[in-house]
């Protein structure tokens, strides 16, 4: 993941994108007619006239800076890696049954990723139970591991939508652009997100499913509303993503 991740930075970074780190942004400024005016940072002001939320588990919080309202939970979720080893496993297996996946990395380390947790938190450890769940799934499919030793594992936050299927969209504010709702397969998509949101002929005017009209009514639900209003600090009065755009969405800075 990291390989990837500092190759689409390098990528990016040639091609003239500012990537900017430890710079956490606070708020969502908007201009008299409530359009974004910029985004306030730990790091000052940066002014932009259009803006992009990919910020995954901490989408919902962002967003509701600009008063805007999404159906997301946010979970833990763990991975975790062993002693590296010569190479063994060329491929990748997941198993929907168990929720686990396993491959072997460059270094020779077998990465191991897990479900869910099946509580909603922002925290990034995640549950004991749910390594060990995992481990011994991937024990009983390959016995050869039994006696592997575990390097270290991490958890993120991932978001999930009610129907499982992510949001890619323009929202009710001028200006703002949402990227979110992949849940744990968002790494894996990345290119087709970028290509969705920037290039005007993938807008998401063209892709139905990632509407956020596809939701009938309240574009939450009472769950997610509570969640977000006790996971969130911000008092600002939300609105209902319930428009569809077909208009392209143009460039966006994202963060």
């Amino acid at each position: 993941h990291d390989a990837v991740a500092w190759g689409y930075a390098r990528a990016a970074a040639s091609r003239g994108v500012d990537i900017i780190q430890n710079c956490e942004v606070t708020g969502i400024n908007r201009g008299p007619d409530g359009s974004v005016t910029g985004v306030e940072t730990t790091r000052g002001t940066i002014g932009a006239k259009k803006v992009g939320v990919v910020a995954a588990g901490h989408s919902t919080v962002l967003m509701q800076m600009a008063g805007v309202q999404v159906p997301l939970e946010s979970y833990p979720l763990q991975a975790l890696v062993s002693e590296p080893v010569k190479p063994v496993f060329p491929c990748v297996v997941m198993s929907n049954t168990v929720h686990a996946y396993i491959s072997q990395s460059d270094k020779g380390e077998l990465v191991i990723g897990a479900g869910t947790d099946q509580y909603t938190s922002y925290s990034q450890t995640g549950g004991l139970h749910i390594i060990q769940h995992t481990l011994d799934a991937i024990c009983e499919m390959f016995p050869i591991f039994t006696r592997m030793k575990m390097l270290r594992s991490w958890g993120g936050i991932v978001d999930v939508t009610p129907d499982r299927s992510p949001i890619l969209a323009k929202t009710p504010v001028k200006g703002l652009y949402v990227n979110c709702g992949w849940g744990t397969g968002g790494f894996k998509r990345r290119r087709a997100r970028r290509m969705c949101l920037l290039t005007p002929s993938r807008a998401t005017s063209r892709i139905p499913s990632m509407r956020p009209s596809r939701w009938s009514g309240s574009a939450t639900g009472d769950s997610s509303t509570r969640l977000q209003q006790q996971q969130s600090p911000t008092k600002a009065k939300p609105q209902e993503i319930l428009h569809e755009s077909h208009q392209p969405l143009g460039e966006a800075v994202a963060f």
